[in-house]
């Protein structure tokens, strides 16, 4: 498919339910996950199952892709969906395999489920493997200062959550290198539950039983956005599982706080899109395009001087 052809199929701009089919839409993350893999133009070199703490009584465990062109230096640190009940690092291969053929390294990191454990436990497993990233930076080949955090759907408010609670003592636990800082370079998410937006937050997200509101507000993203790192959300406008107003929503959010940031809308594109082979191209390329610009060589841009040609 052409670059033409891929224009064609996106519409961007900002725009202003769902249960059980919310786990089914993510799950089929892990029957593409090889086959977009296969169709990238460099496969990376995968190290699976590398342990990087403990999640209560169980390893955690995370995948390194190591890409086959050269390195930008720079590692993403990717979390899958699934309601926060379902999904797994494993359907995460179809997502990473065009961001390393840009360069980019790739960790696609475990995480407890609701059904293991309840909230914090989530973002704790989650700045563990920020820590352990940053840990093994040398033998990763990267700069422990571009560390950038991707989620999809669940996985999406996971990364949000991430990127907003930078080395916040409350959110750190302290398994996997306790002590690291978790600090993060960027953010990439793709059709992120970001708290309300999605009807099905109240009842699929871990809290705790008898949490009040102001629970719930610090378990939401946008409480601490005057945080972030710069942040690239996608969404596609077909989406009726978490509704494109949930990005862009929290792009409002990120630019009140002055955050470098922009939203990538697809016009007549579901949830999860990310089993399609040409939206995982066509994302990588506007994540890498918008990373080079704000992250790894940061410019500005003059602002239109008017003019036009002589009368």
């Amino acid at each position: 498919m052409t670059s033409r052809d891929l224009s064609r199929r996106m519409f961007l701009g900002t725009v202003g339910t769902v249960g059980a089919a919310f786990a089914v839409h993510e799950s089929g993350l892990l029957a593409a996950g090889q086959a977009a893999t296969a169709g990238a133009s460099s496969s990376p070199a995968v190290e699976k199952d590398v342990i990087f703490g403990k999640g209560g009584d169980v390893d955690l465990k995370l995948d390194v892709y190591r890409p086959a062109v050269a390195s930008k230096g720079t590692a993403i640190i990717h979390y899958h969906g699934g309601g926060f009940a379902r999904g797994s690092k494993d359907g995460l291969a179809g997502a990473v395999g065009p961001l390393g053929a840009l360069g980019y390294v790739n960790i696609a990191a475990q995480y407890r489920l609701a059904g293991a454990a309840r909230w914090p436990a989530q973002i704790h497993d989650v700045k563990a493997a920020i820590r352990w990233t940053r840990s093994n930076a040398s033998s990763l080949g990267i700069d422990p200062e571009r560390i950038v955090i991707a989620g999809y759907s669940a996985g999406g408010h996971l990364a949000l959550f991430a990127a907003g609670t930078q080395n916040m003592s409350e959110f750190e636990g302290s398994n996997g290198t306790p002590g690291v800082s978790t600090s993060l370079a960027g953010c990439l998410a793709f059709y992120a539950v970001t708290g309300g937006g999605w009807s099905g937050f109240r009842t699929n997200f871990p809290m705790p039983a008898g949490a009040n509101e102001d629970a719930w507000r610090a378990a939401t993203p946008a409480t601490y956005a005057r945080n972030f790192p710069p942040t690239i959300l996608h969404h596609g406008l077909a989406d009726t599982t978490v509704p494109p107003s949930s990005s862009n929503g929290f792009l409002s959010v990120l630019q009140a706080a002055n955050i470098p940031s922009e939203l990538h809308t697809l016009s007549g594109v579901p949830h999860a899109f990310l089993n399609h082979s040409e939206l995982v191209e066509l994302t990588a390329q506007l994540s890498d395009s918008f990373l080079e610009r704000t992250v790894l060589h940061p410019k500005t841009y003059p602002p239109f001087g008017g003019g036009g040609a002589p009368g």
